[in-house]
């Protein structure tokens, strides 16, 4: 018995509760899906669905059953790809990627402890936002990523969920400047430095709509990322930009950088989210590496913490606002 297309039927007819729709889903007739089902409860011993001649009722061992036959079904995909990747020559390669926010001794840490775990794999490293990310997985061009949230993440397992506490980079000559913390609200009049959208949609549009919830409507949205780029708006015009305390940090003991500083922002507003992801099925023994690579990177040099698990991760219907 074909143990794995026996088990694609039986998840089928208990997802769909119709033989007729599992049959259409399967790409075969119905008369030897039901034959299928048949024999597969001939072999385990128990009966796993109710037929009637209207109804399709999954039984209680059908139900406890469904899970384990889920789990197999993922890691016979899992092996499949791997066995691809080995005809192809690509088992020692790993190809990932990393957000461009990330402080250089970050990177150095994830590549540092990913050869630790990992050091017979080849590590394929790239610098691209959340929305090339999410694209070049669609496309199988991507093994694994960390990514920022909320992101669209359909057909992505993903790791533990982390946070970084964002605060304001400002002119160390304006008067938010002298606070402790920084409200929001007291930052209307400024322009906003923000990444482009291109890179992070959904966040773009969540940083925006938190700042105008809380007082502060940008005279202007300009984007840019590079550090110098940024430290150069901030200080020639009435601008400000967001960021982790921790790649600032660095920046700020250099004497090119007094100029402007990094305060928190009242009772945190914004906090930037991530989690390592790669496409449902591929989690062998070097994305795991990456995964934990990764998280250990950001918990310990990036100042993230994990975030609470009833936060919720996906995509509103449509964003609130947007500029």
């Amino acid at each position: 018995m074909d143990l794995i297309r026996h088990l694609e039927c039986f998840v089928a007819v208990a997802e769909e509760s119709h033989f007729g729709r599992a049959a259409e889903r399967l790409g075969m007739a119905q008369p030897p899906l039901s034959q299928r089902i048949q024999r597969l409860e001939r072999e385990l011993g128990v009966r796993l669905f109710e037929r009637t001649s209207r109804q399709v009722t999954i039984t209680k061992a059908g139900t406890l059953l469904l899970d384990e036959a889920r789990t197999l079904l993922d890691r016979s995909e899992s092996l499949l790809a791997t066995a691809r990747r080995i005809r192809d020559g690509e088992s020692g390669l790993l190809r990932a990627a990393l957000p461009p926010d990330l402080s250089g001794d970050t990177v150095a840490a994830i590549l540092a402890a990913f050869r630790e775990r990992h050091a017979g794999v080849e590590l394929e490293l790239h610098e691209l936002t959340t929305a090339q990310q999410l694209d070049l997985f669609g496309a199988r061009g991507l093994d694994v990523g960390l990514i920022h949230h909320p992101c669209e993440v359909a057909g992505l397992e993903l790791g533990p969920v982390l946070r970084r506490e964002v605060g304001v980079l400002i002119s160390r000559d304006a008067p938010a400047a002298a606070l402790d913390e920084v409200p929001l609200g007291s930052l209307d009049g400024y322009e906003l430095i923000l990444f482009p959208r291109a890179g992070a949609p959904a966040l773009h549009d969540q940083v925006l709509t938190t700042c105008a919830r809380h007082g502060f409507s940008p005279v202007a949205v300009r984007h840019g990322q590079g550090a110098s780029f940024v430290r150069g708006l901030i200080l020639s015009s009435r601008a400000v930009a967001f960021g982790p305390r921790d790649a600032w940090d660095a920046r700020e003991a250099r004497e090119a950088d007094r100029g402007v500083v990094w305060r928190p922002l009242a009772a945190a507003p914004l906090t930037w989210q991530y989690s390592v992801a790669w496409p449902a099925g591929r989690s062998d023994a070097a994305v795991g590496a990456f995964t934990e690579a990764a998280t250990r990177a950001l918990l310990d040099t990036a100042g993230a913490a994990p975030e609470a698990p009833s936060r919720p991760l996906h995509l509103r219907p449509a964003a609130e606002f947007w500029l």
